[in-house]
């Protein structure tokens, strides 16, 4: 999708976020204390990201997930005077957010720290409907 379609899709901060490499303010976004059971997935591309299974509180202000669905595509971030790893979407090459060491050990100890802006979240009773039926096996549903 070309940067004016892209323009014509998402809002403002959605662009911003995932075509700038853009960040959203914190404890002021749509998933950080969100809790409802379902897929999250590139807002851009519509491929799979993350599981509300594998989504914690980690008190930043932003969805924080332990492990992505599937490896996530990441880059050395050196704005701002830091050394990070940025976290982008394999297939829409979305900036989704960073990559960091402090997560829960009993997870992995890895905090993926996601923009909302990012990640458009279907909840399980809405998988087949929206076709990610496939997944419904990460919430212990069969598929149909």
């Amino acid at each position: 999708m070309n940067k004016e379609d892209l323009k014509k899709k998402l809002t403002p901060l959605q662009y911003h976020v995932t075509q700038e490499n853009g960040t959203e303010r914190p404890f002021q976004n749509e998933f950080w204390n969100h809790h409802q059971e379902g897929l999250y997935v590139d807002i851009v591309s519509g491929e799979p990201l993350f599981t509300s299974h594998d989504k914690f509180d980690s008190s930043c202000g932003w969805p924080s997930f332990a492990k992505p669905i599937k490896s996530l595509t990441t880059k050395l971030d050196k704005s701002f005077g830091m050394f990070r790893t940025e976290v982008r979407s394999p297939e829409g090459d979305s900036h989704l957010g960073h990559l960091f060491t402090d997560g829960p050990k009993e997870l992995g100890g890895l905090r993926y720290c996601i923009n909302s802006a990012s990640l458009r979240f279907i909840p399980v009773s809405e998988l087949e409907k929206q076709g990610y039926s496939s997944y419904l096996k990460l919430f212990n549903i069969k598929d149909k």
